[in-house]
């Protein structure tokens, strides 16, 4: 593991529309999952050999530092940039420690992951919830485990990331899907968006955030393309996407109105919150009323 120089790591962010998350936290930098749609690739972020993962020297100390330094408590963000839980975190425990850090000077968390690894930390994220709020997000795309191993060949299968999503929930922790990227003439099918909202009911989701389409810029978009070329051969992926969108940043399905439809439908068949301002209310509801009842006291 190389370790690379930081200065700070809990960082504020611009605002918070995204989940409700006050605070950033990478402790990781770069992914070795090898999704072939990640956003994290693109040149804008600058980041180097993006397989390889590195550390950030003296994470804990710095995010120890970080924390004692807020004015304000909130809720803390963390797999925005690199999955917190990459194959090496098993045995650095930097995440791991990091929420200890987190429960310890009463904040809240918020975690985005593909990778099983976090029900380890069942035990932290249950501390933390008895204070402040925890929100945990599993991106599940598609409901086809033969298909994720083409396009998310590093991490946990979707049955999988569906098994911890039921043992979290059992748990009372608020956890759900980032359904995000969709990606066109792959996984927009209206039988794949009723498949991943079934699934997700079976599991006990509180909530799935879907974009029916994925974003492709940079370097990122070639890649993609190769990656296409190489695990679909023949199928003229790579021209379809050049035909439809061009250099376009943000690619939406052709049949993203309809899906979207389709999506709606099947959360509210099911009662499985999707609206942003929904999710976020509903896991820091129960917060804001303690702290109002003490208010009142």
């Amino acid at each position: 593991m190389q370790y690379i120089p930081a200065k700070t790591i809990v960082t504020k962010t611009k605002d918070s529309s995204w989940f409700g998350i006050d605070y950033n936290m990478n402790i990781y930098k770069g992914c070795c999952h090898g999704c072939i749609y990640c956003d994290s690739r693109s040149e804008c972020y600058q980041i180097e050999e993006f397989d390889r993962v590195r550390a950030k020297e003296d994470a804990l100390v710095i995010i120890r530092n970080d924390l004692r330094r807020k004015v304000k408590r909130g809720v803390v963000g963390t797999g925005a940039m690199s999955d917190p839980y990459n194959p090496f975190e098993k045995e650095l425990n930097l995440t791991r420690h990091a929420l200890e850090l987190v429960d310890a000077f009463g904040f809240g968390m918020a975690i985005a992951t593909k990778s099983t690894l976090m029900l380890r930390d069942m035990d932290v994220l249950e501390s933390i919830r008895e204070h402040s709020p925890v929100l945990l997000k599993v991106t599940v795309t598609t409901a086809d485990d033969e298909l994720a191993k083409k396009i998310e060949p590093g991490v946990s299968l979707p049955s999988k990331r569906l098994d911890m999503i039921e043992k979290l929930g059992r748990k009372g922790i608020f956890t759900g899907i980032l359904f995000m990227p969709v990606l066109p003439f792959l996984e927009d099918r209206e039988d794949n968006v009723r498949a991943v909202v079934k699934a997700a009911h079976e599991a006990g989701a509180k909530f799935i955030f879907g974009f029916m389409g994925m974003t492709l810029r940079g370097n990122q978009r070639e890649w993609y393309f190769d990656r296409l070329e190489e695990l679909f051969p023949g199928g003229g992926l790579r021209e379809k996407y050049l035909k439809t969108y061009g250099n376009r940043y943000e690619c939406a399905s052709p049949k993203a109105g309809k899906l979207r439809a389709v999506f709606a439908e099947e959360c509210q068949k099911y009662n499985i919150l999707y609206e942003m301002k929904d999710i976020i209310c509903a896991y820091k509801r129960p917060y804001e009323t303690t702290q109002l009842s003490l208010f009142d006291l």
